[in-house]
């Protein structure tokens, strides 16, 4: 997984951070494999109100081959069975490939702010 998110360019998820994913809704991360090696990854979150998609990666070699639609399409079908009304997730403002992916899929932006405070003796800081 750390090779997907690397290539992507994107940042690793700390491995404390991933272990504690992976205990509260292991359900909720989902691989793409293409033969042996990982195509791409997302994690998603339920808080009993609202889910999440983060860290979506696909592989560069791997791109424009349907593996992000896919990823995001089983992770939308495992929060309908939660019972999970609604799903956000963020997209960096100079993302604009990002950006039009999600509006495919029928995600719209909103024009809320996000406030963030990173918490002391957390898993991860990052």
């Amino acid at each position: 997984m750390t090779r997907v998110w690397e290539a992507a360019g994107r940042e690793v998820v700390p491995r404390a951070e991933l272990e504690a994913k992976l205990a509260r809704d292991p359900e909720l991360f989902l691989v793409a494999e293409t033969g042996r090696r990982i195509a791409g990854v997302v994690m998603g979150a339920y808080d009993g109100r609202r889910g999440w998609i983060l860290r979506l990666a696909v592989h560069p070699d791997h791109r424009r081959q349907g593996i992000a639609t896919r990823l995001v399409a089983e992770l939308e079908a495992r929060f309908v069975r939660l019972g999970c009304p609604r799903v956000n997730l963020l997209v960096l403002p100079d993302n604009e490939s990002g950006l039009r992916f999600w509006q495919e899929l029928g995600y719209l932006p909103c024009p809320d702010v996000l406030c963030t405070k990173p918490m002391r003796g957390a898993v991860s800081e990052g």
